[in-house]
């Protein structure tokens, strides 16, 4: 980005804070036309459209584009997977989390993380307890590992209570 389109990233970023999205909009398409390959903008603009506007195509569209513009820019990689979470799209899902472990500049923890929560989603309680063991193992992070040993507690949790359906209600 030039020094310019980088000014009006940043005025854009604190206009999104400050909840002035038309503001953040307008500057994002002003780099966009400027410099149609810059990844965080084409990220910003995904997101946009994915939370004000709810419009997952245009959303994922423009998350995709940021991917091939800088293939190590992380950000567009979480949105993808969180759209994808959203659409219960879990094929198309585990096929971006087999990506993302190849990305350097994502945290595996993450991948791991969200591996298991596509799985506890599913009702696969058993491979979500696994994958949030990986997440464990693969953090330095004390705050996200006690997370996951919360998030394994609740999927234990539910293993019980699919049991106690399962033995109520066999058919």
């Amino acid at each position: 980005m030039n020094a310019n389109s980088e000014e009006l990233y940043l005025e854009a970023e604190a206009d999104i804070k400050n909840n002035n999205y038309a503001e953040a909009f307008k500057k994002y398409e002003s780099i966009l036309y400027e410099e149609p390959d810059s990844a965080p903008a084409h990220n910003s603009m995904g997101w946009l459209y994915k939370t004000q506007f709810d419009d997952y195509v245009k959303a994922e569209n423009h998350f995709l584009t940021a991917m091939r513009c800088d293939p190590m820019y992380p950000h567009s990689y979480f949105h993808v997977a969180a759209l994808l979470m959203d659409m219960e799209r879990f094929d198309e899902l585990g096929q971006h989390l087999d990506k993302c472990l190849r990305i350097r500049t994502i945290d595996k923890s993450w991948v791991y993380g969200r591996y298991a929560l596509s799985e506890e989603l599913r009702q696969n309680y058993s491979k979500a307890v696994y994958y949030f063991e990986k997440a464990i193992l693969a953090s330095q992070n004390d705050e996200k590992i006690k997370d996951y040993r919360n998030d394994i507690e609740r999927v234990e949790m539910k293993t019980e209570i699919a049991k106690k359906h399962t033995a109520a209600n066999p058919s």
